[in-house]
């Protein structure tokens, strides 16, 4: 389903990180991510919710441009 508050996601397993592009085009990128969490956020049915209840605050973000 797409996301109405997340444009895109991209993850990098070697760096653990992922890179998400909201809706707002703000992109972040969360560190430490472990792959089985982006893996569970690839399959969620709604990406803002796993989001919100899986990764926002509890990792560490850096936001950079576009």
């Amino acid at each position: 389903m797409p996301s109405t508050v997340i444009q895109s996601f991209q993850y990098d397993a070697g760096k653990r990180e992922l890179r998400v592009v909201f809706t707002s085009g703000r992109l972040y990128v969360y560190e430490g991510v472990p792959p089985d969490t982006y893996t569970a956020m690839r399959r969620s049915f709604s990406k803002g919710e796993y989001f919100n209840e899986h990764i926002r605050d509890r990792y560490a973000f850096r936001r950079e441009e576009p």
